[in-house]
């Protein structure tokens, strides 16, 4: 079976929405506005193009990536690999041609069923929404955090507000930079 990695840029209360800059959030692009840039605190962000064999999203992520992506050096790797997109919405025409392979799976029968094929991890960047809705149906198997040391308040979440049993997390890799930025590797325990 696959490994599904969630990847997030988290609040230290849990916000993650519009880390980069995305328009229409009154804290847009907080990850760089508020803390000091170390590059060694982002290395986890290049081991995971390397790691990762196909990346996954929803609809609002790959409509927000997928115009800039592509063309960024930054995430060349992430062209080449496989993408797939769960929505119910999205259309064939709606994907963009510049990005490689791009599948729409329509629900999260058909994630679980992307996780038991051949291959190696599965990324998924962004969408709040989905990441909600893979851990509520317990196909998370990894999480990859760089929590900021900031209070956000508002803002979509990572995690679900889902009234369910406890969910066991084992810290597999941690560490601190100089600029408070922590990384926690987490596995969901089973």
């Amino acid at each position: 079976m696959r490994t599904l990695i969630s990847t997030a840029f988290i609040s230290l209360d849990g916000v993650v929405e519009a880390p980069g800059g995305e328009p229409g959030y009154r804290n847009s692009g907080w990850t760089f506005k508020h803390t000091e840039f170390l590059p060694e605190a982002f290395d986890i962000k290049a081991r995971e193009q390397q790691e990762a064999t196909a990346m996954l999203m929803g609809r609002n992520s790959y409509q927000a990536f997928s115009p800039v992506w592509p063309d960024m050096e930054d995430f060349a790797d992430y062209k080449v690999m496989p993408k797939y997109v769960v929505s119910t919405t999205l259309g064939e025409e709606d994907l963009v041609s510049n990005w490689g392979e791009t599948t729409i799976l329509r629900s999260l029968d058909e994630v679980a069923a992307l996780k038991r094929t051949e291959g190696g991890p599965i990324i998924v960047h962004g969408s709040a929404s989905l990441n909600q809705a893979l851990a509520d149906a317990d196909l998370i198997d990894r999480y990859h955090l760089l929590v900021f040391p900031l209070l956000l308040g508002a803002g979509k979440r990572l995690f679900s507000t889902t009234d369910k049993d406890t969910q066991k997390l084992k810290l597999v890799e941690h560490e601190v930079y100089a600029n408070g930025l922590q990384k926690n590797v987490f596995d969901v325990v089973r």
